[in-house]
């Protein structure tokens, strides 16, 4: 199970990841004859480890509010029953199947933890072995299949494996693990590239089409998601297009399971209705689209400094928060859990100015369309103990084919290139960008408006594989226009493929009094004959006068 902890810095955001495991409590009221902490760990180790990657969410959520050891060993027992492929003999080879791949998971593939615990093992528990396996324990030369783009190179220790099969994510699924420290711990890769140990070293490793001169190492997909989209880049010629950055992020997504929940104290906030608000936050969705039968969600929570608690450390002034997230249907079945613990750090130098800023962080998951959720969030400031609860409804556009759809708009505070060694399901990265939003869609006179917006089911015209686009950007106050901005050449189009076209403006904000204000974004496909609009509100507010400690005497 890992989490995300993330450091706010004097500058900007910065991060870096850890991990934890809960061990869930009990409360034992009666006697299944194991005794007194043994009779406990038991329990915990079922749920915990030993049933963890199979059980449902459901579930959980019931085996917990179990209230007696009886009642546990009675659901145990129907959990095994019901997986049971033959419940007319006396054993149950699910069962047995089951912890024979635990501990072959423990037996082949630990590496300073224990097998279960790692990427490959993960794998294995929920799916068996794979039905073939490519092994290069010790990394080496490798000519890369034309689908990669040809040519030798060296890589780092890696594994394929590849199923047939796999019951709710199709077929022809291939995994690759990569070991990228040669200490054994090999880690499922989000792109085939990952194992080259060559990739930023010049001249060497190169492709076929870049060893003839047709291509450089910039216009791998892997450094540039974007060079994806382009057919007439040499280095995707012979790409699949399960290798597609959404279709690798979409396969990701499938395969991971929801983090176990380790700040209990959080959830029972959720489950208790707490109803006061004393530690205010913003939050804000917006919705892109994977595939037909998935809708990426980030959820973005924004809080200011100021209302943060924070303690001297060493030299450092820091305050953390502990924040627990619970995405249920209507019917209250979890559908996803998920925590985040937050640190904000700043110099006794800088702290004045830093309690003056805000700090934000983004979680990312990953929805049906069409359906309708409840995020039950919670923040909890570890220092004065406040807490802060929301409850917000989700609603998940559904996605068709033929139609003119488009993602939400998101006004950015930033958008920049994602690094190319960023893992694509980090906060922000949508495909090739770093988008972060402004959660308060405020602005002062004069600021740029910087619109991000994903459409869907453009047509394509066949003699040069492009979209024809006419884009409008207008500016209105009460319905009243104040501003347009006509795109007939396509020049806010960031990137387009078969799937998507990916707009990114710049609008600047020039003599617009503070007020409330709509953005409407209107498009024209020339080709299919279809239009669609969408908009967005924000506002432009006055700057802050200096104070009179701050005028230069």
């Amino acid at each position: 199970m890992r989490f995300s902890r993330f450091v706010i810095l004097f500058a900007f955001l910065g991060f870096n990841l850890n991990s934890g495991v809960l061990l869930f409590g009990f409360t034992s009221t009666g006697s299944s004859g194991k005794d007194g902490g043994d009779q406990i760990n038991y329990y915990k180790k079922w749920i915990d480890e030993d049933v963890l990657y199979i059980i449902t969410e459901d579930e959980k959520a019931t085996f917990k509010a179990l209230r007696n050891d009886e009642e546990r060993e009675n659901f145990i027992e129907q959990f095994w029953l019901r997986r049971n492929p033959d419940q007319r003999i006396g054993d149950n080879p699910f069962r047995e199947e089951h912890y024979r791949r635990i501990a072959y998971a423990n037996q082949h593939f630990s590496s300073g933890m224990d097998g279960w615990r790692t990427d490959r093992g993960r794998i294995y528990i929920m799916y068996g072995p794979p039905d073939q396996r490519e092994t290069h324990p010790t990394g080496g030369m490798y000519y890369r299949r034309r689908s990669e783009g040809g040519g030798m190179t060296s890589t780092l220790p890696w594994e394929r494996w590849w199923y047939r099969h796999i019951e709710g994510l199709g077929n022809d699924i291939e995994i690759e693990f990569v070991d990228p420290t040669n200490s054994g711990e090999y880690r499922m890769a989000m792109d085939p590239g990952e194992k080259d140990a060559l990739t930023h070293v010049e001249g060497l490793g190169l492709t076929t089409a870049e060893e003839l001169g047709l291509a450089d190492k910039r216009d791998r997909p892997y450094l540039s998601p974007y060079k994806w989209n382009e057919m007439s880049n040499p280095n995707r010629a012979n790409m699949w297009q399960k290798d597609s950055p959404f279709a690798k992020m979409e396969q990701y997504f499938n395969l991971q399971r929801p983090p176990q929940i380790k700040y209990e104290d959080l959830k029972i906030a959720v489950s208790t209705r707490i109803s006061y608000n004393p530690l205010p936050y913003s939050v804000r969705m917006d919705y892109i689209r994977l595939s037909s039968e998935k809708v990426l969600v980030p959820i973005t929570v924004d809080i200011s400094n100021r209302n943060l608690e924070f303690k001297k450390e060493l030299d450092v002034n820091r305050a953390s928060l502990n924040v627990y997230g619970m995405i249920t249907t209507l019917t209250g079945r979890i559908e996803f859990e998920f925590e985040e613990e937050i640190a904000a750090e700043f110099s006794d130098d800088n702290f004045e100015k830093g309690k003056d800023q805000r700090s934000q962080f983004q979680k990312l998951v990953s929805l049906r369309p069409g359906q309708r959720y409840k995020l039950d969030l919670v923040l909890k400031d570890v220092n004065s103990e406040k807490m802060g609860t929301q409850t917000i409804p989700l609603a998940v556009p559904k996605y068709e084919e033929g139609i003119l759809q488009s993602s939400s708009i998101i006004l950015a505070r930033s958008v920049k290139q994602a690094p190319t060694n960023m893992d694509r399901l980090e906060q922000y990265v949508l495909g090739d960008l770093k988008v972060v939003p402004m959660v308060h869609t405020e602005y002062l006179p004069g600021q740029n408006l910087i619109p991000y917006m994903q459409i869907y089911n453009v047509a394509i015209d066949q003699t040069d594989l492009k979209p024809v686009l006419e884009i409008t950007y207008t500016l209105k106050r009460d319905e009243e226009i104040l501003a347009q901005v006509e795109d007939i050449s396509g020049s806010t189009v960031q990137l387009f493929s078969g799937e998507r076209v990916v707009l990114l403006a710049q609008i600047p904000l020039n003599d617009f009094t503070p007020g409330e204000y709509t953005l409407e974004i209107s498009i024209l496909d020339a080709i299919a004959n279809r239009t669609h609009e969408a908009s967005t509100d924000f506002t432009v507010i006055e700057p802050e006068e200096p104070s009179p400690e701050a005028v230069p005497q």
